[in-house]
């Protein structure tokens, strides 16, 4: 059953990006930006962990994941005093950022850009 949920909840969170692709205009860059706030929003009001154990994978590997992570963590962090927020900010996001900037490197490597001989 927590695939079923897991492609429902990730289906949904998709279909409200090209929503706001398609239906909204909204550029990519602020499409994104929307889903993180949509995110960070979620755990502010403690319904994205309920989200999480429902759906799993579902809820996490969405972009709104990025900024429930972020959140999540300087808030955990947070509670041991206000200079601990930016230990707490990547903690559960490093791995996303370092793999995504590995990432790109590696695709900057093996590609050549259009219009470069």
């Amino acid at each position: 059953m927590i695939y079923f949920w897991a492609f429902i909840v990730g289906g949904a969170i998709c279909l409200l990006g090209q929503f706001l692709l398609d239906i909204v205009k909204l550029t990519s860059i602020q499409m994104l930006v929307t889903l993180v706030i949509i995110g960070i929003i979620l755990d502010g009001f403690g319904l994205y962990e309920k989200l999480i154990s429902l759906a799993g994978a579902g809820a996490t590997v969405p972009i709104t994941g990025l900024g429930y992570s972020l959140v999540h963590s300087a808030m955990k962090n947070g509670e041991n005093g206000l200079f601990y927020i930016s230990d707490g900010v990547f903690e559960l996001a490093s791995t996303t950022i370092v793999f995504s900037i590995l990432l790109s490197l590696v695709i900057a490597i093996m590609f050549k850009p259009k219009g470069v001989t």
